[in-house]
């Protein structure tokens, strides 16, 4: 049986860096609700590395 180990959440810095754009076009796709998921952890904001890849492939169409 394998163990599942548990990817760590990406920052939006983390995130900026794997799409290749601007942190604060993360801020706006967020406002606009266009980007990829997201979820607050306390004051810090947090994306799950799963979720910003399957909204990646979901854009490739």
């Amino acid at each position: 049986m394998k163990a599942r180990t548990i990817e760590q959440l990406w920052t939006a810095e983390d995130v900026s860096t794997f799409l290749g754009v601007p942190v604060s076009t993360l801020y706006q796709w967020r406002y606009r609700r266009t980007g990829p998921r997201a979820s607050r952890v306390g004051r810090h904001l947090r994306y799950d590395p799963a979720d910003v890849r399957a909204w990646l492939v979901k854009q490739a169409g």
